[in-house]
């Protein structure tokens, strides 16, 4: 019994910009790169469907994952502080 391959999504990536080129047909595709041409018609539809969502957001995306970073570096920071004096504190009773 063969069990199924599964494929990295950057190898699905790049077989479906190979096959949007259309330098060459679906099936030459398949050939380089071993897999059915069935599977690489999915992937294009879905790459084509995924394509509208990298462009969505991408200047709002920065900023908040900055934000978020530097709130969890205060929160870190609290938390080291917090567990310096719980040490001191706990010291006499150990």
């Amino acid at each position: 019994m063969r069990t199924r391959k599964t494929h990295p999504a950057a190898f699905k990536a790049q077989v479906a910009l190979a096959a949007l080129k259309g330098d060459k047909t679906v099936n030459e595709v398949a050939a380089q790169f071993g897999v059915h041409p069935t599977l690489i018609h999915d992937w294009k539809k879905r790459l084509l469907a995924g394509a509208a969502a990298v462009f969505e957001g991408g200047a709002r995306a920065g900023p908040v994952a900055d934000s978020q970073q530097a709130e969890l570096f205060e929160q870190i920071g609290r938390l080291k502080m917090e567990l310096e004096w719980v040490k001191k504190k706990a010291a006499p009773f150990l």
